[in-house]
């Protein structure tokens, strides 16, 4: 419990969102394997701007650690 919680916090503090925002944000995040005569191709989502944003907040270190 107290992992969630910090995981939460650390996520609204690094893109300045509410964590229902965040998560509505990267709802689209999904990809898509479709297999066809036996050769299977994964297809990316489309990642927009605003997501792109979001995405290197979340993944850019912590300057205080």
């Amino acid at each position: 419990m107290f992992t969630a919680l910090a995981v939460s916090r650390t996520v609204q503090n690094r893109t300045g969102l509410s964590l229902r925002r965040v998560l509505l944000t990267l709802k689209p995040l999904r990809s898509a394997d479709i297999e066809i005569n036996g050769v299977t191709q994964t297809f990316a989502p489309e990642i927009r701007p605003e997501l792109a944003k979001t995405l290197t907040e979340l993944t850019t270190p912590d300057s205080r650690h």
